[in-house]
């Protein structure tokens, strides 16, 4: 009998065509499955819930894994990854709010996510919820202006319900000095660095109790045979 990751990874391999992100979007799957399977309160059935928790993808190649969760959590048809970027399918190249259920934010466009993230947890905050907001980004997104400020406000102001998690798989042009935390905790992040393929040091990266600050996971990803892939 399959596992729930194995039906994960073939709604995965249900879209095909000439898709150019495959690696990129693989290397996302183990990250949104920990979330949806173990960690966020988000589910079909309080999706306009405003105490639910929010997950924003601002990865721009991460869509084939989030449509994948969506598809195994019961938000959409499994069908409807068959329709995969065909000329009238709800699922382009990257999503939709308004057509695909589940979806929080339209994006696409690199550097928006942690922004929103931080908008959305001011929200939640002057409404007095305690609703978590999540954001997955990749490595490379750390070079937009946008997330820099978005960083820097999050750790003044201790947001400590927005969490971002970084997908490093070592896309980024020029790397960063000291690695990816030590760019979050000069800003006053808690900052953790995990094996992305590892479930359980996901999990609890993800489950620490909040203790005043914004948080990162970085969420390292090697490919099979680059050393530290398993």
């Amino acid at each position: 009998m399959q596992t729930t990751e194995e039906t994960l990874r073939g709604l995965f391999a249900r879209m095909v065509g000439d898709e150019k992100h495959m690696w990129a979007a693989a290397s996302t799957l183990n990250a949104i499955w920990v979330l949806y399977d173990r960690v966020l309160n988000i589910s079909p059935d309080n999706i306009d819930d405003p105490d639910r928790d929010r997950f924003f993808l601002s990865k721009g190649h991460g869509p084939m894994a989030y449509y994948a969760m969506l598809a195994a959590k019961g938000f959409i048809a499994p069908e409807t990854l068959d329709t995969w970027t065909q000329l009238g399918s709800p699922l382009g190249l990257h999503p939709d709010r308004v057509l695909v259920p589940g979806v929080e934010i339209s994006s696409g466009s690199l550097g928006h996510g942690i922004p929103l993230g931080v908008g959305t947890a001011l929200a939640l905050r002057a409404e007095r919820r305690r609703a978590r907001v999540v954001v997955l980004i990749g490595d490379g997104e750390l070079d937009e202006g946008s997330n820099n400020e978005a960083i820097a406000i999050a750790g003044r102001l201790g947001l400590d319900r927005l969490t971002t998690i970084v997908i490093d798989n070592r896309s980024a042009s020029l790397g960063w000095p000291d690695g990816i935390a030590k760019r979050f905790e000069v800003e006053g992040w808690r900052a953790d660095t995990v094996d992305g393929r590892d479930h359980d040091e996901l999990y609890r990266a993800l489950t620490q109790a909040p203790d005043g600050r914004p948080q990162a996971v970085v969420a390292e990803i090697r490919k099979i045979g680059e050393g530290s892939a398993a």
